[in-house]
């Protein structure tokens, strides 16, 4: 039985996932960064996670190249850098300064949490490349994580203090 591409993608949408910014930089040395909500923890020893890729992005060759990349888990409130970010081209740098993290890669400033990755492997996965990071350095701050289900932004309801 064929797949309806269109129920695919509204079952897919089902899946509440957080949304991440992967950053890296070019072979010319410009950063490079994209949305990404398909990321998770692969490992806790050796401390390794994964990011799927669209082989037709810009960033999908600079992950090869750099050989390294970071993983901001946006906030609740960070709407705006996922909305930059999931365009393509390089206007997403344009207009602001993201500091940067001990590997000299960007990162989203008061993101959740900065993951700092060393490329361990890769994947071919039908239109993706599945990238495999080791995780080499990190920052974790308190917060509510922005939420995407439904081909919408959500947030967390807040929990009743007993």
């Amino acid at each position: 039985m064929a797949l309806d591409a269109q129920d695919f993608r509204r079952a897919l949408a089902q899946f509440a996932t957080g949304i991440t910014v992967v950053t890296t930089r070019g072979a010319d040395g410009r950063p490079q960064g994209l949305t990404v909500n398909a990321f998770a923890s692969v490992s806790l020893d050796p401390p390794l996670v994964l990011i799927c890729i669209d082989r037709r992005s810009e960033v999908h060759a600079g992950l090869v190249e750099a050989g390294r990349f970071n993983v901001s888990v946006l906030a609740e409130t960070q709407e705006e850098y996922s909305r930059r970010f999931a365009g393509g081209g390089p206007l997403k740098f344009e207009g602001i300064e993201l500091p940067l993290a001990a590997n000299d890669l960007p990162v989203i400033p008061e993101a959740l949490a900065a993951l700092q990755c060393r490329l361990a492997a890769t994947h071919g996965a039908g239109d993706h490349t599945i990238y495999i990071g080791e995780v080499e350095g990190l920052e974790v701050r308190p917060g509510r994580p922005l939420i995407y289900h439904g081909s919408a932004y959500r947030r967390l309801a807040s929990v009743a203090q007993s």
